[in-house]
């Protein structure tokens, strides 16, 4: 009886041990699977920057060549262009929190949280199933019942 008993408590053990190394290894890839998509966000947020920023240079340069043209001095042409620069950043500093912050971090929570909203979805979608399971089975239970 001793021996069913110390048997039983290693298999356990062994089966414990299992799942909570399988249990870390699915943690791990989730933490994975979550840093890659925020890294690819990432990513993706510096490129469209970059690009901007290229644009914006381009424009600066523009504007700057378009009023040396007008007044015939680039030097006052490109000094207007860096003033509008320097006005448009301490907008930009200015209203930092609400037009990059928390657009950002929205951003960022919600592609986060759009793989917990799609398992929570399939679990409802579980749950479910398996009521409408149930009720069908009762429902034939009561026809049978009926028959008798």
């Amino acid at each position: 009886m001793e021996d069913n008993f110390s048997n039983y408590f290693n298999q356990t053990g062994k089966v414990a041990k299992e799942y909570l190394e399988t249990r870390l290894d699915l943690i791990k890839l989730q933490a994975a699977g979550k840093l890659s998509k925020a890294l690819g966000l990432f990513f993706s947020l510096i490129l469209a920057f970059l690009l901007f920023f290229f644009v914006i240079v381009f424009l600066g340069m523009v504007l700057g060549f378009w009023i040396g043209e007008m007044t015939n001095s680039f030097t006052l042409g490109f000094s207007c262009s860096a003033g509008l620069f320097v006005i448009l950043l301490g907008i930009i500093l200015a209203f930092r929190k609400p037009l990059v912050q928390i657009p950002l971090s929205n951003m960022l929570v919600r592609e986060l949280l759009s793989e917990m909203d799609v398992e929570e979805k399939e679990e409802e979608e579980d749950k479910e199933k398996e009521v409408n399971a149930v009720k069908k089975s009762a429902d034939e239970e009561e026809e049978l019942y009926e028959q008798l």
